[in-house]
């Protein structure tokens, strides 16, 4: 069995698994586009919740959210299953395939073979798209990867049922109803209107507050933890930030893109010039994981560097405050 679908590589799973299903049932749709009007930028620290025995920190919305936000925005039904057998799922994927049905499913990262593995830890957040079956194998487009793969039958049963936390439980999603006809302008105003809103929260752990919150306590690692905790923390950011899903510097630049295209569309000038601002941002996540990889791997020459690594975050939450005031303002 094998179903009509074009793999196409993006910068992160969600996104990517959204808009290639999308595209494949008629609607033409970039990954920037899905994570704008999908409401995907956030940033929400989390000090007690452990991740990898290191305070959580997300720098995106929850898993599903942003096909959902996508979903309800633009008016399309999507189906989403998930299951207590494993037997029941396999069932249901099979059907689909037979029904020329391509298939999104939530998997575990730790036991996807094809990934190399220092990228194969305990996340099961990740996405990809089942489009046929043989024999032996499930064809596999994930998004992160530039070509179409494959896993065995029992692979992919493992990382459908993971363990642990966001357990996929074997779910399985895709477009049951796309419309014709699109109304991306009151899409993307509600997308950019939510982000601004979470991003400007009136909450110490939520958005710009949130990275401002991290800067304060980032200060008091050492003292508090010692060095070799404090430099496990700082690593679990960067780990987060570059490497689970695409985080802090990647998501601000496919924020860019979106604003890119959402100026087009909406023939607003402003929303260009936010963008290349934006890209800029984004830029400053990247020094600032650099930075801090210096220091967690005690290659760092700043005999202060625990407070000058605070103050680089604390500079780019004061400009992420400015850009989404800015942000709210060209869309009133």
């Amino acid at each position: 069995m094998q179903v009509t679908f074009t793999h196409h590589q993006s910068a992160h799973c969600e996104n990517g698994v959204a808009s290639n299903l999308l595209k494949n049932s008629g609607l033409n749709i970039s990954e920037p586009m899905v994570f704008g009007i999908g409401s995907g930028l956030l940033f929400v620290y989390l000090p007690f919740i452990k991740v990898n025995h290191a305070p959580a920190i997300s720098y995106r919305t929850l898993p599903g959210q942003i096909f959902n936000k996508v979903a309800s925005r633009l008016n399309l039904k999507i189906k989403r299953q998930k299951f207590s057998s494993v037997s029941n799922a396999t069932q249901a994927l099979d059907e689909n395939l037979k029904n020329n049905i391509p298939t999104g499913l939530q998997v575990g990262v730790y036991n996807l073979t094809y990934f190399p593995d220092e990228y194969r830890f305990h996340f099961n957040a990740h996405n990809l798209v089942v489009y046929g079956k043989t024999e032996t194998d499930y064809l596999i487009s994930d998004p992160v990867m530039e070509t179409v793969t494959t896993l065995t039958h029992d692979e992919l049963e493992k990382v459908r049922f993971a363990k642990g936390a966001f357990a996929p439980r074997g779910q399985m999603y895709y477009p049951i109803q796309v419309p014709n006809e699109v109304d991306f302008k009151s899409a993307i105003i509600k997308g950019i209107k939510d982000t601004c809103r979470t991003m400007l929260a009136p909450m110490p752990i939520v958005g710009v507050n949130g990275i401002k919150f991290v800067s304060r306590r980032i200060r008091k690692w050492p003292a508090k933890h010692g060095v070799r905790k404090a430099n496990h923390y700082l690593a679990q950011m960067v780990r987060m930030q570059e490497e689970i899903g695409t985080g802090g510097g990647g998501f601000r630049f496919i924020y860019a893109a979106f604003l890119q295209e959402a100026s087009v569309i909406l023939g607003n000038e402003e929303l260009k010039n936010l963008s290349k601002e934006m890209t800029q941002i984004g830029d400053s996540w990247r020094d600032f994981a650099v930075e801090a990889s210096r220091i967690y791997k005690n290659r760092s020459a700043k005999e202060d560097a625990y407070n000058a690594i605070a103050d680089e975050l604390l500079a780019i939450a004061n400009r992420e405050e400015i850009f989404f005031k800015k942000l709210k303002k060209a869309i009133s």
